[in-house]
């Protein structure tokens, strides 16, 4: 598992407008990337992630804890990427002036997240869900001070593109934090029961690949990187766009 950090360089404030919809049709975008799933799927998948997480969440709460820091103090709009039941908002979304655009492709999520955003405190003025996908995001170049995702590479049809996408809409300066499980070292028996399982874990769990090197994926993207071995942290930069 790699956990994710900061930026090397200042967020600047965000301005006042939000980020506004790309000029092609979002919904075109979504069926064509994400085909629609039958409504009992995309309920009973929302409803499973809501319950079936805690003990996971509890797990990774420390983690979380020390990433998120990293948006703590600065007035920002914050873009998480699978926003999926809102697991992550009680870490950053409790300050005053952050603005949260939620990106899934189930909507069923909504509910939750909706419900998440409110438990943290975040005004409803300040949160918007939107049914997307990260491969095209349907906001503006250099519009979002912070990019957040939490297990969700792993599920992307295009992980190449969707992130190109995140560096397009992260400010100069901006941060991408993440959270992603990753493929186990070449040889060894996991990676043998990861390839075993992996058709499995797609169709189950909505495409997530137990074998997609992730990590690999975000370091020749383009992202600078070093490691923070106080923490065991794989810390990202954004590249300065200046």
């Amino acid at each position: 598992m790699e956990e994710i950090g900061t930026s090397s360089l200042p967020i600047p404030p965000s301005s006042a407008s939000p980020p506004h919809l790309d000029k092609d049709d979002p919904k075109d975008v979504l069926n064509s990337i994400h085909p629609p799933r039958p409504d009992w799927y995309e309920e009973l998948f929302a409803f499973v992630m809501a319950k079936g997480s805690k003990a996971y969440e509890a797990q990774v709460a420390r983690f979380k804890t020390q990433i998120f820091t990293n948006l703590e103090g600065k007035d920002k709009t914050v873009l998480e990427l699978g926003i999926g039941t809102g697991p992550n908002l009680k870490y950053y979304a409790g300050d005053n002036g952050v603005r949260v655009f939620g990106i899934d492709p189930n909507r069923k999520m909504e509910k939750y997240a909706q419900a998440a955003a409110a438990a943290a405190g975040l005004p409803p003025e300040n949160f918007k869900f939107i049914h997307a996908v990260g491969e095209v995001l349907p906001l503006s170049d250099a519009s979002v001070d912070a990019v957040v995702g939490t297990l969700v590479l792993c599920s992307v049809k295009d992980i190449n593109m969707t992130l190109k996408e995140v560096m397009r809409v992260l400010k100069p300066g901006g941060l991408f934090l993440f959270v992603e499980h990753v493929a186990a070292k070449d040889g060894s028996i996991l990676k043998f029961a990861q390839g075993i399982l992996d058709p499995l874990q797609q169709t189950v769990s909505d495409g997530c690949h137990l074998t997609r090197k992730t990590g690999k994926c975000i370091s020749e993207g383009g992202f600078h990187h070093d490691i923070n071995t106080t923490f065991a942290v794989q810390v990202v930069h954004s590249p300065s766009l200046s």
